[in-house]
């Protein structure tokens, strides 16, 4: 059983490891509560914040990184659960042609050490308009969305190291001189 404790001065509830995900979870006749989180809350450690039915909650973990993402029970007793919910919030909405215009805009955006999210053969940014200026300039397929940013895209390739980044990447997506198509 998961490690919860409730307060009961203040109804504050205390929360230091996940329960599950909710898509595997037999809810039964429970009631879900929703916490709302914003995508960069996904993330921090420690948290006080409200369920949507009002209860009061804190988030503490302190031995490591929640990785919080949409659908996560958080709390459990006999007639609720505290689930997840991660808000939309207005994205930039990259559709690259090719796997040269995804290398081409992660190291873009990598550059600006901005976070980057994948969906659906899309790439996601949270919007700020001179990298959307920048993006439509450099002739990319970017729109503004609304969005729910649930995956970062995460890379393997370390930075500043035996050349530059843009250059492994290049390589990786453009064919040898002598390839036949």
């Amino acid at each position: 059983m998961p490690f919860v404790i409730l307060l009961n001065r203040n109804m504050n509830i205390l929360i230091q490891q996940k329960i599950g995900q909710l898509d595997s979870f037999n809810v039964n006749s429970k009631t879900i509560d929703w916490l709302a989180l914003e995508w960069y809350e996904t993330n921090k450690r420690i948290q006080h914040k409200q369920t949507f039915s009002g209860k009061e909650v804190t988030i503490k973990f302190l031995n490591e990184n929640p990785n919080f993402t949409q659908g996560d029970i958080l709390y459990e007793d006999e007639t609720s659960l505290i689930v997840i919910k991660v808000l939309e919030c207005e994205a930039i909405v990259i559709q690259p042609k090719d796997m040269f215009e995804v290398a081409s805009v992660c190291y873009e955006i990598g550059n600006k050490h901005l976070p980057l999210f994948y969906e659906n053969d899309l790439l996601l940014v949270p919007f700020e308009m001179p990298l959307f200026r920048l993006l439509s300039a450099q002739g990319y397929n970017v729109k503004q969305g609304q969005r729910k940013l649930l995956q970062p895209f995460r890379t393997t390739v370390l930075p500043h190291g035996g050349g530059s980044l843009f250059s492994k990447i290049m390589d990786i997506t453009t064919l040898p001189s002598d390839a036949q198509c």
